[in-house]
């Protein structure tokens, strides 16, 4: 790994759905990447990825371009249910993996990929790109600072509307679809991301009649008297914030708090907006993270860690026994 202080840092991307598109998209404004290879197991779908983002190869097959040596990472965007095999395919390659949310559909699954990152000595993160983002980090050092003192109580939500489609990934129980793991764990992170593991979890959900899950309401609560309300659904738009309550002040991130945002700050009789004017869709600050770790040839995140995404999957699948919701 030494060669690549010296040289752009090779990156491929399995799964080229609308998310590689974005985070395609953002890596052609990292300083030091580019985008060398894509796979899909369309091979027209390939070719045209490869082109609109000017990536050197595209691949018919996953397997193809695990095989490529040239590659250093791998960014995996499939359907959660094939997070797994995706990355032990990359991981037993030697081939760094950078990982969409969730990392995969159970605690069993997140273990055994961790499990082989560590056997072959390969870097391996959840991509949670809200940790690394501007809005967040600042939140993050106001809450540990204790700013306002301690924080008392979050709310958060994340929903939006979408007419019922059997053939949507979205909305594919098998596939991990529904709103508790596709977007309910952007809720949960911001509980555990701040307050940590709670100690007593309830939650209710309503579902569609396949199974998958169309809303569901958590409410994490804490020995030490905090709380946490969370939400995520997909039949309404919801306001996307979260909330910070704490001994003198709030901190509000607006809406689409998973996503660059702004955040204001409330403390009595006055209020202060703070626009962290992010000129990319955001995946850019995770990308850099990543290429540092691989740089300073590291195999897991001081920031997403393993424990942490461990904690996350552990928290996903407690809630899924709670609300009766199986893959």
């Amino acid at each position: 790994m030494n060669s690549l202080k010296n040289r752009n840092i090779r990156w491929g991307i399995i799964g080229l759905g609308h998310i590689a598109d974005t985070f395609a998209s953002d890596l052609l404004t990292v300083k030091g990447a580019e985008l060398y290879a894509v796979a899909s197991r369309s091979e027209q779908k390939a070719q045209a990825f490869a082109q609109k983002h000017h990536a050197t190869k595209a691949y018919a097959s996953y397997e193809a371009l695990a095989n490529d040596a040239n590659i250093d990472a791998v960014y995996i965007a499939t359907p959660h249910s094939e997070h797994k095999g995706n990355a032990l395919l990359c991981l037993e390659q030697g081939i760094a993996v950078l990982c969409e949310k969730p990392f995969a559909m159970n605690g069993e699954q997140v273990n055994s990929m961790i499990a082989a990152a560590k056997k072959n000595n390969v870097l391996l993160m959840e991509a949670l790109w809200t940790y690394f983002l501007p809005h967040y980090q600042f939140v993050l050092t106001a809450l540990n600072n204790q700013t306002y003192g301690k924080l008392l109580k979050i709310e958060a939500d994340f929903g939006f509307r979408r007419e019922f489609d059997d053939q949507s990934r979205l909305f594919n129980k098998s596939l991990g679809g529904g709103s508790l793991l596709d977007i309910g764990i952007y809720p949960i992170f911001a509980a555990l991301s701040t307050l940590g593991m709670p100690d007593t979890i309830t939650a209710d959900a309503t579902f569609f009649d396949n199974g998958a899950d169309s809303s569901c309401s958590m409410t994490f609560d804490y020995n030490n008297g905090s709380t946490a309300l969370l939400k995520s659904t997909l039949l309404e738009s919801t306001p996307g914030e979260a909330v910070f309550y704490c001994e003198q002040g709030i901190i509000k991130i607006n809406r689409g708090f998973n996503s660059p945002s702004t955040v204001t700050l409330i403390n009595d009789a006055t209020q202060e907006n703070i626009d962290f004017d992010c000129k990319t869709h955001g995946y850019n600050y995770e990308i850099n993270h990543f290429n540092a770790l691989l740089r300073q040839q590291k195999t897991e995140s001081d920031i997403m860690t393993y424990k942490f995404s461990q904690n996350l999957i552990e928290t996903l699948d407690c809630v899924r026994e709670l609300i009766g919701l199986q893959y």
